[in-house]
């Protein structure tokens, strides 16, 4: 009875932390695939928006299933590049508390992660649409690129990121394309993503060359290839392509809801918080964070989107 109950015991606990190591390591295989960037992947419901068709339920659920796709991808991406990247996050004082690198993860653990979720996001992207799988497929392509090589090619590295949130809004479109409707893209529709993605990407690389200075290039290796003059400039340039861009598409580029003009307001509010935020602030090396964190720039998505839904949804 005694031998029984040993037993019982010991094995109780044994399951106990069996089942602790699964939580752990699948805590570990959530934070090494960056949930916090998943918020780049919203993009994919522009089309649904815009296109006036968000009640539709089966072009909603083709939506909500790139989401969840372009997630697995990127998550991947992020895996792949920090199993690639393990003995210089090892010597980093922030990176090196990243799952791979701190040995929280295994690197086989994060292999056999990674490419069950690149197999099921692309072919599960493919039975969506053909086309769309393509996007797909190109997306994690690109990201690959980016990570091994492309990031270390100064101009070409910002172009590149900004080229990846114009997949996400144009794969976003494909998803929802069902017989019998029509989905058009509108030059303007690429541009304003391109140039407002470019606005973001300046931002975070001016706030990584002034926060970090002399060790800048320790982090990024390009941002040797920067100056604070030169990104000003850019900045300057890009800041001023967006809203011009963005106010042709709200007066004759999107010609569903004439009254689109009347969101610019928000739309020139936000870009100044952002320019406010990484000037006065010295902050937005991460957007991600910013916009949601930032209450003014919250509160002003919440009022853009909220009129963008009313013109588009409740008006003639």
């Amino acid at each position: 009875m005694t031998a029984d109950l040993v037993f019982n015991v010991a094995y109780a606990e044994w399951n106990r932390e069996l089942d602790q190591g699964v939580r752990d390591e699948m805590i570990a295989v959530l934070k090494v695939m960056r949930p916090k960037q998943w918020i780049k992947n919203l993009l994919l419901f522009a089309g649904i928006i815009f296109s006036q068709n968000l009640h539709n339920p089966k072009m909603l659920m083709n939506a909500t299933l790139g989401f969840i796709f372009f997630c697995m991808l990127s998550g991947a991406v992020y895996i792949i590049n920090d199993i690639r990247d393990l003995e210089s996050d090892r010597q980093h004082p922030r990176k090196r508390k990243r799952p791979i690198a701190s040995g929280e993860l295994s690197i086989a653990t994060a292999q056999i992660t990674a490419s069950v979720l690149v197999v099921i996001a692309l072919i599960g992207s493919f039975l969506i649409s053909f086309t769309f799988g393509l996007f797909a497929l190109g997306y994690f392509v690109l990201q690959n690129m980016y990570s091994f090589f492309l990031k270390h090619v100064v101009i070409v590295d910002i172009i590149v990121v900004a080229i990846g949130f114009v997949l996400r809004a144009l794969a976003g479109i494909e998803a929802i394309r069902i017989p019998g409707v029509v989905v058009p893209v509108t030059p303007w529709f690429i541009v304003v993503t391109f140039f407002l993605a470019l606005f973001i990407v300046i931002c975070k690389r001016r706030h990584e060359l002034i926060l970090l200075e002399e060790n800048a290039s320790v982090h990024r290796p390009v941002l040797q290839e920067y100056s604070s003059a030169f990104i000003d400039q850019m900045i300057s340039v890009v800041t001023s392509a967006t809203v011009i861009s963005y106010a042709l598409w709200a007066a004759i580029g999107y010609t569903r809801q004439q009254n689109m003009i009347y969101t610019l307001p928000f739309v020139l509010y936000g870009i100044f918080r952002y320019l406010y935020i990484a000037y006065q602030k010295e902050e937005g090396g991460a957007p991600e964070i910013t916009l949601l964190t930032d209450k003014p720039l919250l509160i002003d998505i919440f009022l853009w989107g909220l009129t963008v839904l009313a013109l588009l949804y409740l008006t003639g």
